[in-house]
């Protein structure tokens, strides 16, 4: 899906360690959740190797600021009732994140504030937090490769 050839991360970076997210949410999973699907984009999308914090070339980090699960979409009157059952709603990730450069010690890639969003047909939360994980590595992802 995306390469190195010609663009990506500096040549010097070849191995990074994805340090666990602070997770300033109610919702538990979701550090791990998070974490898992940044090191699958950067070792599969970026190339790079997992190496331990102290012997990598680069670090992700970061914080989740915000999951909302629940804002309501669409609407539609259920039969022979009266009230409005929601239909379609949208669960909502919000993170601080940055890619260090510990070799040069400064930061490649940062964003704060950084939201992203999955629709879901309810109950299936599950199924919209994972389309709001993979907007979220597709950001980080874009956005360490536009810098260089």
């Amino acid at each position: 899906m995306y390469g190195f050839s010609g663009g990506g991360m500096p040549s010097h970076i070849r191995t990074v360690a994805i340090l666990p997210f602070d997770n300033r949410t109610g919702e538990p999973a979701l550090a791990q959740e998070v974490s898992d699907a940044i090191t699958t984009a950067v070792q599969g999308r970026l190339g790079l190797r997992p190496a331990p914090e102290a012997r990598a070339d680069a670090i992700v980090r970061g914080e989740i600021v915000r999951y909302d699960p629940d804002i309501p979409l669409s609407y539609e009157a259920a039969q022979g009732q009266a009230q409005l059952q929601v239909t379609r709603r949208r669960v909502q990730i919000t993170v601080n994140v940055e890619i260090y450069d510990q070799r040069q010690g400064r930061a490649i890639w940062q964003r704060s504030g950084l939201a992203v969003d999955g629709e879901y047909q309810p109950p299936a939360e599950v199924a919209g937090r994972q389309i709001a994980l993979q907007k979220l590595v597709t950001d980080i992802v874009e956005g360490a490769q536009s810098q260089w």
